[in-house]
């Protein structure tokens, strides 16, 4: 199988304490003069992503909200799921639980677990949990990264065998499952690590082992 597009999470894989490096992004640049595609597949917020990271223009798509939303270069937007209920919501307030929304996801912490399981089950939500290390996520059932990378692929015109994917937690695993070849990186989980069947430092080095010498 010959590889032509890089799959890579945001935080933990190729930004650290939020930030993506001047190395790393000259790296992004050299994969794409060499031909290859871009697709960032993140858990974040659209918007968010974009103000941690001044440079999206080098995707050529961006999977957000953990699959729930695809972004072109052109700025067109779908929405891969359905946005939370009314009824959710407020069953997640009922229980105090903090939290935030994106177009589709709603972010809150792992720590609250307990008491998303049951506004869930309360409100009658048609949603799945999704875990991020620290991070919990609520999404329609279906959609996580492996789905909005499958949707990427799929305007991009590229077989999910020909995608080189990275990341480092949980919600990574489903996109990791697509790709052709799958890499854990950093501090990545042992379950990403097992799964993967691969491990590489930084992206920035995995773009090295991409690029012919």
């Amino acid at each position: 199988m010959s590889y032509s597009t890089l799959a890579t999470d945001y935080d933990g894989t190729l930004a650290h304490a939020g930030r993506v490096d001047g190395p790393t992004v000259a790296g992004l640049e050299s994969l794409r003069q060499a031909g290859w595609k871009l697709v960032l597949v993140t858990g974040r917020n659209l918007d968010d992503v974009g103000r941690a990271f001044s440079k999206l223009a080098l995707f050529d798509r961006v999977v957000a909200e953990n699959g729930a939303l695809l972004a072109g270069r052109d700025g067109a937007l779908s929405l891969l799921g359905q946005p939370p209920g009314e009824e959710l919501l407020e069953a997640l307030r009922q229980r105090n639980v903090p939290f935030s929304t994106g177009r589709v996801i709603v972010h809150t912490l792992r720590a609250y677990e307990r008491r998303v399981a049951e506004a869930v089950a309360a409100s009658g939500a048609g949603v799945e949990v999704s875990l991020n290390k620290g991070a919990l996520m609520l999404l329609p059932a279906g959609v996580d990264k492996g789905a909005g990378l499958r949707a990427a692929l799929a305007e991009l015109e590229v077989d999910p065998g020909a995608a080189v994917g990275v990341g480092d937690a949980e919600n990574d695993l489903p996109f990791l499952e697509l790709c052709g070849l799958a890499y854990a990186c950093g501090d990545a989980l042992a379950a990403v690590r097992s799964a993967a069947g691969r491990y590489t430092p930084s992206v920035l080095d995995l773009i090295g082992e991409l690029l012919p010498g």
